[in-house]
């Protein structure tokens, strides 16, 4: 019998062993601070100087507490994520959690008295040592991945579109800890797809004899609608055996539905549709928005300055670009950028969609687009309460009459503010890719919110403009 992978193991181990020293870590740090650092200028030392044994001991009682909260806020899974922002406000939760049940139990210790200091500052502490032995973990698990250690195998079900986009991308990204066997298909892809260039291993009912001699761990199906009865069958002949099952739906309105159920005097009520955002969250999203933006309109005020200059100097025409663009409500308005293309860029051609290689684009426009920094003068728009920081990218009305009525539910983008940045575009989803696969995650988007989400595409998009991806 073949032995199967045992790759889950390590991970999760090297995560708890560096959150104990991270915890432990924070506590000496803490006591450091508050005790014998410079801040003491600041801060006197009245009562004197309490032992280090005590919060030692202290420590060492409430570590186990919290790996139990961290473990019941599923922060040690066996495949970490790959971008530190995905893990900030999670650790950031679970460390306030900690915190308060931490406070709760010492007010009722009386042995000893705890400094309020030392509990503020392990607090922030806490946070910065857990997030950097996270990142150690990251760095190291992405080291293995790449040298081909500890990955865990995956076979995709499917030749359709969406097999072809999880193919590309688990081809391409090994950093994230999978390794593509091949596919199952009741036919052979063509050539000229991308699953040809993995192997093909057979038709789906062929799977379930193929799990224990190729170690499949994970199928990831991406069956159409209409092809969910092979599924069934899948699953029936997979019983008993070891196989994870991750569905990838085809279907706009499986992703993104929000079905839920609620009660009324009794009567039982399918929610199909809610509101986006309901008052309360629009103000907070609204005072986000103008407090951020005019932050940074303020900070980048010298930057605009040099732009604008470098645009006029280069190429003839004005250094503002206005364009209209549909928002909230489907509501028309001037979205404002720099000038990155020709001024006759569609005088021939009419609306046309940028393309990577654009030869429309200017020479400073090339910089200007690849480093996002076009997009700089829509604070203004946010500022204005046309956009917000974060939504759906605003689209011309001409490509939304085109689009409205050949993609299912295109329209549910305007129900929230549309954003200088979304989670489309942070997915790698930008420039000339397929309007159905931006649709899908901002719709997603739409039915999700929260402002946690808003600063997690926030963190992406600094990450992904930083490196450049996938703008032109």
């Amino acid at each position: 019998m073949v032995k199967p992978r045992n790759n889950d193991f390590l991970i999760p181990l090297l995560t708890v062993l560096l959150d104990i020293a991270a915890i432990e870590g924070a506590f000496l740090l803490s006591y450091w601070l508050r005790f014998f650092s410079p801040l003491t200028q600041y801060f006197e030392v009245e009562l004197g100087i309490p032992p280090l044994s005590s919060y030692l001991v202290s420590s060492l009682v409430f570590i186990p507490v919290w790996l139990l909260i961290f473990n019941s806020r599923k922060l040690y899974g066996t495949r970490r994520n790959t971008h530190l922002s995905d893990e900030l406000f999670a650790i950031i939760r679970v460390i306030t959690i900690c915190m308060m049940i931490m406070m709760s139990a010492t007010f009722f210790y009386r042995e000893f008295s705890f400094s309020r200091g030392v509990f503020i500052l392990l607090y922030f502490t806490s946070i910065i040592t857990t997030l950097f032995g996270r990142f150690l973990v990251m760095e190291f698990e992405k080291y293995l991945y790449r040298k081909g250690r500890e990955l865990k195998s995956i076979v995709i079900v499917g030749s359709n579109r969406t097999a072809e986009r999880l193919c590309e991308h688990f081809s391409k990204h090994k950093e994230v800890g999978y390794e593509l066997l091949g596919y199952y298909a009741d036919e052979k892809a063509a050539p000229a797809s991308p699953l040809s260039a993995v192997p093909y291993l057979g038709k789906i009912s062929r799977l379930h004899n193929d799990i224990e001699t190729r170690r499949i761990q994970i199928a990831m199906i991406t069956l159409a609608h209409q092809e969910q009865n092979k599924l069934v069958d899948l699953l029936r002949e997979t019983e008993g055996k070891n196989i994870e099952y991750m569905m990838v739906p085809d279907l706009l309105e499986m992703m993104t539905s929000r079905v839920r159920i609620q009660e009324i005097e009794g009567i039982p009520f399918i929610t199909l549709k809610d509101i986006a955002l309901s008052t309360w969250n629009k103000i907070l999203k609204r005072l986000f928005d103008l407090v951020v933006s005019i932050v940074v309109l303020a900070i980048s005020s010298p930057l605009f300055l040099l732009i604008a200059i470098i645009i006029k100097l280069t190429s003839k025409g004005p250094v503002f670009y206005t364009q209209e663009r549909i928002g909230l409500d489907g509501i028309i308005f001037s979205l404002f950028k720099f000038r990155s293309m020709r001024t006759d860029a569609e005088e021939q051609t009419g609306p046309v969609r940028a393309k990577k290689g654009d030869r429309r684009t200017t020479t400073i426009g090339k910089i200007l687009r690849r480093t996002s920094l076009d997009e700089l003068p829509q604070l203004f728009n946010v500022i204005l309460g046309h956009m917000s920081l974060v939504g759906p990218r605003p689209e011309r009305p001409y490509f939304v009459e085109q689009f409205k009525d050949k993609i299912p539910r295109y329209l549910e983008r305007h129900r929230v503010k549309t954003g200088m940045t979304g989670w489309a575009q942070v997915n790698g989803l930008r420039g000339d890719v397929p309007i159905e696969e931006r649709t899908k995650y901002d719709i997603y988007y739409v039915e999700n919110w929260s402002l946690v989400f808003d600063l997690k595409i926030i963190f992406k998009t600094i990450r992904a403009v930083i490196w450049g991806e996938d703008a032109y």
